[in-house]
């Protein structure tokens, strides 16, 4: 029996150490699977776990703004809902684009199209309105999301409308300042991660590598939103009063170069980009030809006497108003027969011109025309800007000598006549244009010192004759202020060859006449009731420099009183501008909130900025339904703190 129990504990042993090693067995199989996993699968399954856990989100930061030399709001953007789709959520594709083509009156099969799409993401209406946005909520469909953008809103209407230009539904600057600075203005974009539970729901937002500053950065123009209305409102009266086709006005501040204005009709409202035609959208002082006419005439005078071949008392024939020229008659409007050269300017005659372009020749009037600028784009970085139009001077005729002496054969843009007023202006020494105060670029062009200052000032002192009384431009006289000018009347060619029976009027000021502070140009195109520069364009030139002046409060007290206050920029709204009337003040007691609601957008900007106060703007529409902080309010502590724009918060409907 003994024996017997020895062999049964020698068999129970072998069975332990059978049983010890399927456990080892085991357990380094586990080892063994643990580090395969960790070192061939572990980034492939984490990546599984992270599409199962977490959600990618972005968040698009805001376009930069536009503002004029003073601060003034000419562009920005508000917040707006859209919609998008994540198609592999959806769970009933049936409900669901019966539900969005319903609240978002969209048609039903692109709806439905869209959401059996096999992208992870797809837009399904973009920058939806506020009630829209809450149906949408209210339905609360799976995979349909809304999310915020920013939706570019122009609070000045047209004022200035071509030269900034507008954004696509995506942000993307098409034309004038928006396209010209897109990638300073544009936004960068900002992903994060948000964690979800098994059915889908957010939890929280993982901040981790998230940018901070998405937003686009600002641009500053040279324009001053005052004197802009000023130039738009005086284009609009003359042609509403003579019908013409269109117009062009430009203040220029002549030490600095820098365009104060830059009007053009017909206007063009950049929030109503889709019902525009490109006639409305086209900035006309870069983009279109004209011949000058006689205000090229100043010019000619110039270089005849820089080159010696006149003085101002030198006598021209003007041979009684008609003359000559191989087998083309010039005449002038008022006849004359010999006349000093400073009378000459001074009553436009066309013949005395043609006989002093003669006398100087083809190839030096054409380098100095060169050396003005003219047959070359002033270099303003706008887009469609024209060369204009300057022949070689070996094709010159001796018609075409003639004829370019007093502005015709010759193409020019508005800016391009600015920039050659400007160098007369600055003591016969080229100045760059500008558009753009901040980012402010370095000046594309060297100066170049066209005419001696002795010469420009005789040339001026010449133009001051042409606004006396028996001058071609007296009524664009400003009584107590001395005025440099040059009216123009030149007729338009003909599509069928030849001239036809339309003219271009147009007036050039500057502002004293010894020493030019201001370059105003007026350009009317076709008007019907009249043609002529002195009737047509000198008023309006006279108008918005007037308003210039007592804007700069640069008037007498006489003259100020006869002139109406200065109209306020929300006076700019999409009513005709004769019809326009001032917008609300908003009231501001010390210390407390003004009452911002009810105002339109542009007057509640208006109002803010002026008190340092940048608001963000929430919803979209014209006019202000509520604000934070409530009007009558205390001012929030850290309103004068930098970075604190977000104190005033205004919904719009």
């Amino acid at each position: 029996m003994a024996q017997d129990n020895t062999r049964r504990t020698d068999h129970s042993g072998i069975k332990m150490g059978f049983v010890t090693a399927l456990f080892a067995i085991a357990l380094g199989a586990l080892w063994v699977r643990t580090g395969w996993v960790q070192l061939y699968e572990g980034d492939a399954l984490a990546d599984q776990a992270s599409r199962q856990s977490l959600a990618a989100e972005y968040e698009y930061g805001e376009r930069g703004r536009i503002f004029d030399r003073n601060g003034e709001m000419l562009a920005t953007s508000v917040e707006a809902q859209s919609v998008f789709a994540r198609p592999h959520e959806i769970e009933n594709v049936d409900v669901a684009a019966d539900t969005l083509s319903r609240d978002l009156k969209l048609s039903r099969r692109e709806v439905y199209r869209k959401l059996k799409s096999r992208k992870k993401f797809i837009w399904i209406k973009r920058q939806v309105s506020d009630r829209e946005a809450a149906a949408l909520n209210r339905a609360d469909l799976k995979g349909i999301r809304l999310t915020t953008e920013y939706s570019r809103i122009y609070p000045n209407g047209h004022l200035a409308g071509q030269l900034l230009g507008f954004t696509d539904i995506d942000g993307r600057g098409r034309e004038g300042v928006e396209r010209v600075f897109d990638k300073l203005l544009a936004p960068s974009k900002a992903e994060f991660e948000v964690q979800r539970d098994a059915t889908g729901r957010h939890l929280y937002l993982d901040a981790h590598g998230r940018e901070m500053d998405v937003n686009g950065k600002d641009v500053r123009l040279t324009i001053d939103t005052h004197i802009q209305h000023a130039a738009e409102q005086a284009l609009a009266n003359s042609i509403a009063k003579y019908e013409a086709r269109a117009g062009i006005v430009m203040v220029v501040d002549v030490k600095s170069g820098d365009i104060l204005a830059m009007a053009s009709e017909p206007f063009f409202n950049p929030n109503t980009v889709r019902s525009s035609k490109p006639s409305q959208r086209r900035l006309r002082p870069l983009t279109d030809i004209y011949e000058p006419g006689s205000t090229m005439k100043p010019f000619l005078i110039a270089a005849a006497i820089q080159e010696g071949t006149i003085t101002p008392d030198t006598l021209i024939d003007c041979e009684n108003g008609r003359w000559k020229v191989a087998r083309r008659v010039i005449r002038d409007t008022h006849p004359s027969k010999w006349l000093p050269v400073h009378k000459v300017l001074r009553y436009s005659s066309n013949i005395g011109m043609a006989k002093i372009g003669m006398n100087l020749g083809a190839g030096v009037y054409h380098d100095y025309l060169t050396k003005l600028g003219f047959g070359e784009k002033t270099h303003l970085g706008l887009p469609g800007e024209s060369a204009g139009i300057l022949r070689a001077p070996g094709s010159w005729t001796s018609v075409d000598l003639a004829c370019i002496s007093f502005g015709q054969s010759i193409g020019a843009t508005a800016v391009q006549l600015a920039h050659a007023f400007l160098c007369l202006a600055n003591q016969g020494a080229t100045r760059d244009l500008n558009l753009i105060l901040s980012p402010r670029a370095e000046r594309k062009n060297a100066s170049i010192q066209v005419f001696t200052p002795e010469t420009a000032a005789t040339v001026l002192k010449m133009m001051e004759e042409v606004v006396q009384e028996d001058g071609t431009g007296r009524s664009a006289r400003i009584e107590g202020i001395t005025m440099a000018g040059k009216t123009g009347t030149a007729q338009k060619a003909s599509k069928e060859g030849g001239y036809g029976d339309q003219y271009l009027s147009s007036f050039v000021a500057l502002v004293p006449a010894r020493e030019p502070e201001l370059l105003v140009i007026t350009m009317i195109d076709e008007p019907q009731k009249a043609n002529y520069g002195s009737m047509v364009a000198a008023p309006v030139c006279r108008e918005v420099t007037v308003r210039t002046l007592a804007y700069h409060g640069q008037l007498s007290e006489t003259l100020h009183a006869t002139v109406e206050d200065n109209p306020t920029v929300d006076e700019l709204a999409d009513e005709p501008l004769d019809r326009a009337v001032p917008a609300p003040v908003a009231r501001i007691d010390d210390g407390r909130v003004p009452n911002i609601e009810g105002m339109s957008v542009r007057r509640a900007l208006e109002t803010l900025v002026r008190m340092g106060i940048v608001p963000v703007l929430k919803g979209k529409g014209m006019t202000v339904k509520r604000q934070e902080p409530r009007a009558g309010q205390p001012w929030p502590e850290n309103r004068s703190k930098e970075g604190a724009d977000d104190v005033f918060v205004l919904w719009l409907s």
